[in-house]
């Protein structure tokens, strides 16, 4: 199959489901049941394992096996990003109805950053094949990292990116419907909903810069990296309304995730020393398999009879950008722009 009419018809078909879930599924924004969300979920599953199979019968089998590793890998790592979607989600009180319009344009956003990132990344390997052993170091970095921040309690208060934008821009004191901007008196103000968006794709930058090198030690084919990490975007905002009651189940999940980006990062260094597959696909896949169902077996397990405010609590502990540890209540910064004001 021709290159170029893969990717034009790929990029057709994402477009086209955008404008299914934007203009026909949810063209009024209204707040999304579990029912729903499950089927919504399972249809972009669905849809990606066909299209994998559209894969192996295109391209091979061995190019099938790095799409479904791949995939795998990346809709695992975004189940990271749904713990911190509930946590801002929760500190700013963002109605339900208004959820469904941060994430679509949040993950809108993340699909066009993500696509730069791969790009530039294919294109980095590519010219200098070393990059690889950096990568690698930085996912093993990376997931030592998450094992030991993973108890840390984020203090959206003080995040930076929060104070950044109230004190530089005029941000209205409450939510204004739906709205990311409105007009008072000439003047343009931001509302708390697009502060929300903003840390919702900032969130995802930094994600994206593990799950992308994650996948590049799975496959350096531009095309299998960029579907998989795109069928796993899609299918988040579902998967969030699908998940959202019962998250809190899954915090032993980032210890699965932090253990799977120490592997993938192993993997790619020692391919590389060797200059052959030493660590096959298919054993990352299986790897990868094992620690993630493991591990939500495991908090399933550990949580069943743990009270779920407790739960929730322990579940939400993570790292959000910008954010430095909870402090103590009356150390708690005032509201720089309580009137409204720049």
């Amino acid at each position: 199959m021709d290159s170029a009419w893969m990717w034009i018809g790929f990029n057709v078909l994402v477009l086209a489901l955008l404008a299914l879930d934007l203009g026909v599924l949810h063209r009024h924004g209204r707040e999304i049941g579990v029912r729903e969300a499950l089927l919504l979920s399972l249809g972009y599953v669905i849809l990606a394992l066909s299209f994998g199979a559209g894969i192996h019968y295109f391209l091979g089998p061995q190019a099938a096996t790095e799409y479904l590793t791949g995939y795998l890998i990346e809709k695992s790592l975004s189940i990271d990003n749904i713990f911190v979607f509930v946590l801002v989600f929760m500190h700013f009180s963002v109605p339900k109805d208004c959820q469904h319009k941060v994430l679509f344009w949040g993950i809108l956003g993340a699909l066009i950053m993500r696509a730069a990132l791969i790009l530039a990344g294919a294109a980095i390997i590519e010219s200098f094949h070393g990059i690889i052993y950096v990568f690698g170091a930085f996912l093993v970095f990376t997931g030592i990292k998450m094992l030991v921040t993973v108890g840390q309690e984020p203090n959206l208060d003080e995040n930076h990116i929060n104070r950044f934008m109230r004190r530089h821009f005029r941000v209205t004191e409450n939510f204004e419907g739906k709205k990311f901007f409105v007009r008072r008196n000439g003047a343009l103000f931001i509302t708390p909903l697009f502060i929300v968006l903003v840390l919702v794709e900032v969130t995802d930058v930094i994600f994206a810069l593990d799950s992308i090198p994650a996948i590049f030690a799975i496959t350096t084919d531009p095309f299998i990296v960029y579907t998989s990490n795109v069928f796993a975007i899609l299918g988040l905002r579902a998967l969030y309304f699908a998940l959202v009651g019962i998250i809190h189940r899954f915090h032993y999940l980032k210890y699965g995730l932090s253990l799977v980006l120490v592997v993938v990062g192993a993997k790619m260094i020692v391919n590389a020393w060797f200059g052959e597959k030493i660590v096959s696909t298919e054993l990352a896949l299986f790897i990868t398999a094992v620690i993630i169902g493991s591990s939500m077996l495991f908090s399933l397990l550990r949580t069943q009879k743990m009270p779920t405010e407790e739960a929730l609590k322990d579940a939400t502990r993570w790292w959000v950008p910008g954010s430095p540890p909870k402090v103590e209540a009356d150390k708690q910064p005032r509201n720089d722009n309580k009137n409204g004001k720049s």
